[in-house]
């Protein structure tokens, strides 16, 4: 008894607050055999899960030990400052990092902003959170504020709470990151996804399957034409052609009007006649 065949699978990891729905959904459609399993982990399991070969390629925040892992930045997020909605910092469009001096500003230990103890601004809480989550229930309870990318804001949405862009802040930049030894067919495709590259364009298991492409320059190869019998003149008909309608348009050129050639013509004829008709003396 032999052993069934699974298709393929390709396993995504990614951290809070990225969105892969859109590359997921045009790999559904390229590669609609191979099934995408999505992994969610804590930012600081990314790189981990990565390395110990839990997922094909993962959707996560840099830096990553670049000796290891491969990563091709993909877009970088807006920090903000989350507050309770009736904070006096509710009143500004952007908030200075300069104005947060004499608040409390949470140092969770899943900080992806890379703050340390000397660069957090504000001054800091007597602990540090053990995740994002639980400094956002402190700044619910009005002890103090948080710095984080927008799109964790946005995923720890309270109807209390509101955030504002902060100038000059540390911002966090989000990576697809690959295990350098494991460069597979699946993730050169889904590399060629987060890029936009078209299915032609593809350097996966699409890759062989585009058209080829006319190269500029290169005129297309032309047909042999099939000639008729008869239906041509052969070389020597065609030059003494062409040689006979030169003699004629080079002598119509060279004699000039038409009249002053048939009138030389004439006179010379008289001339002639009458030397001939002339009696030796």
């Amino acid at each position: 008894m032999t052993d069934m065949q699974v298709n393929p699978s390709f396993r995504l990891v990614y951290v809070p607050g990225v969105t892969p729905g859109k590359w997921v959904r045009v790999w559904s459609e390229r590669l609609p055999d191979v099934p995408l399993d999505l992994l969610a982990v804590p930012f600081g399991d990314a790189e981990r899960t990565l390395r110990e070969g839990g997922a094909d390629a993962g959707l996560v925040r840099l830096p990553v030990d670049k000796d290891v892992l491969s990563a091709i930045p993909l877009y970088t997020e807006t920090t903000v400052v989350v507050f309770p909605k009736d904070h006096w910092l509710a009143a500004a469009e952007e908030v200075p990092l300069a104005d947060l001096a004499e608040e409390v500003v949470f140092h969770p230990l899943d900080d992806s902003l890379g703050f340390t103890a000397e660069t957090l601004p504000g001054r800091p809480a007597i602990a540090r959170p053990d995740s994002t989550a639980d400094a956002i229930e402190l700044v619910a309870a009005n002890v103090g504020v948080l710095l984080v990318p927008q799109s964790l804001a946005r995923l720890h949405h309270r109807r209390d709470l509101t955030y504002r862009p902060v100038v000059e802040a540390p911002q966090s930049q989000v990576a697809l990151s690959w295990p350098q030894e494991r460069t597979t067919d699946l993730v050169e495709e889904f590399i060629g996804i987060v890029r936009g590259r078209t299915v032609n364009s593809s350097r996966g298991r699409g890759a062989g399957q585009a058209a080829p492409e006319a190269q500029p320059g290169k005129a297309a190869p032309r047909k042999p034409q099939q000639q008729k019998p008869g239906g041509q003149k052969s070389g020597a008909q065609k030059a003494a052609g062409q040689k006979a309608g030169g003699q004629k348009a080079g002598g119509q050129r060279a004699g000039g009007p038409k009249g002053a050639k048939s009138g030389g013509a004439k006179a010379g004829g008289r001339g002639a006649a009458a030397r001939r008709g002339r009696p030796k003396r």
